[in-house]
């Protein structure tokens, strides 16, 4: 056996999973339609098979069995064709032709009403011995049936509603209407039911990106509305959480900076030694940490989002930040367009900006959108991260000497501000292995639909 033979045998056949609607609405219309449509296949197969097939039967079989009189008043008195036809006319409703010296067709008439076809061919076969031709679909309303007699064709001409039963196409299309008339009732309350499931997704996805909505209202079904003021409440929640987070931390950091301050002025009216130096770099240290728990907690609590272009954004802090011949590369799609709280962002652009030039002497920016996501990606050429520390560098206050000597000049907020930065508007931080040898720090939020 061939290799790629017994890949084939091997490779698992798809499962129903894989062709069923994604979509709850599809997978709705899927449970309402497909219980209607397989009633309707039932009951047309039912009717056709048991109730429309014997009737036709029946009628064919009527039909045959007066052409079969007819031929045999024909043949017993030649003579009284004309007074055949009339009484066939009068009595039956079939019109009889008498066409001499003729052979019957050859050409056979594939028909729309196959049963018919077949329930008719039955009827004749059974009745008529001599050779016969019919065509059911040259007329609309009439059926063409000729019959071989000795070197004569006798031809009769039959009301479609004779051979058989005309309203099973009227209860076809009844069928078919009422279908289509309950999918589209299904359709419109299907929606009605959906629309307020859309909103509370687009509600959630506003929220997990940091943006407050005021105007949204619970609609919809009972459970629904419970979903969304669950929702509402945790917006509250959150919110109130995330102030009296910042309002503690701006407390004590204005009640820490007062003894600071006056501690640096002491500082500065004493005689310099070697130790008083190193209590002002101690002293320095607690300021910035203050200033570093300020800045982590501070995010959520800005303004409401409004639309930025990263790159232009990028392109004004990169200047301030890095040195011009410690750029080597900065290429960035045009506009980059995102929904943010613009102080957050740019704190945690700034972060990343500031963590590469800390430990490399090259940095490679580059900012790209795919799909609905803008990735901006920071590169450079220092010793980066180990795998088993990467996650560990966004713990606050975390310092990974062994691996980067992350942070070592601050407090070990960076990467935490960032990626708290991050997150509070639906995005995401990865740290990855540059090509350049040293970190990849990859930022990704979601680009503005607006």
């Amino acid at each position: 056996m061939r290799p790629n033979l017994r890949e084939r045998i091997r490779k698992p056949l798809p499962s129903l999973r894989s062709f069923t609607p994604k979509t709850l609405f599809g997978r709705s219309m899927l449970t309402i339609i497909l219980p209607i449509v397989i009633m309707q296949i039932a009951v047309i197969y039912i009717f056709f098979d048991r109730h429309w097939q014997s009737v036709s039967t029946s009628l064919s079989e009527g039909v045959v069995g007066d052409i079969a009189m007819v031929l045999d008043m024909y043949q017993q008195n030649p003579d009284q064709l004309e007074r055949i036809k009339k009484l066939s006319l009068e009595k039956m409703n079939l019109s009889v032709a008498l066409q001499p010296e003729e052979l019957l067709p050859t050409s056979t008439h594939s028909s729309f009403n196959s049963p018919l076809d077949r329930t008719l061919r039955r009827a004749l076969s059974s009745k008529i011995t001599d050779p016969f031709w019919f065509d059911t679909n040259r007329f609309p309303a009439y059926i063409d049936i000729r019959i071989q007699i000795n070197q004569d064709i006798v031809r009769f001409i039959a009301p479609r509603d004779k051979v058989y039963a005309t309203t099973g196409n009227i209860f076809v299309i009844w069928l078919v209407g009422t279908t289509l008339l309950l999918t589209g009732i299904a359709i419109l309350f299907t929606r009605a039911q959906l629309r307020p499931i859309q909103q509370l997704a687009q509600f959630a996805d506003r929220l997990g990106k940091g943006q407050e909505t005021t105007d949204f209202k619970p609609t919809g079904a009972l459970e629904i509305r419970q979903a969304s003021e669950a929702f509402i409440q945790m917006q509250k929640r959150i919110s109130k959480f995330i102030s009296q987070r910042t309002e503690m931390l701006a407390g004590v950091s204005h009640d820490l900076r007062t003894p600071l301050t006056r501690l640096k002025l002491q500082f500065a009216m004493m005689e310099k030694t070697p130790e008083l130096d190193a209590a002002r770099k101690d002293l320095q240290n607690m300021q910035d940490m203050l200033e570093g728990y300020l800045d982590f907690a501070k995010g959520e609590t800005e303004a409401d989002p409004k639309q930025m272009d990263l790159a232009q954004m990028i392109k004004e802090l990169a200047p301030k930040i890095f040195p011009k011949h410690r750029i080597a590369q900065i290429s960035l799609d045009e506009p980059l367009l995102v929904m943010v709280r613009p102080q957050s962002i740019e704190r945690c652009i700034s972060n990343l900006l500031e963590n590469a030039m800390r430990y490399a002497d090259k940095v490679w920016v580059n900012g790209k959108i795919e799909g609905e996501q803008i990735i901006i990606q920071i590169e450079d050429n220092g010793q980066g991260i180990a795998a088993e520390f990467r996650e560990e560098a966004f713990r606050p206050f975390s310092r990974l000497d062994a691996a980067r000597n992350l942070n070592t000049e601050g407090v070990g907020l960076g990467l935490s501000i960032a990626r708290d930065a991050a997150h509070a508007h639906g995005g995401e931080i990865h740290l990855q292995e540059s090509i350049h040898g040293g970190l990849l720090v990859e930022l990704i939020l979601p680009q503005s639909k607006s």
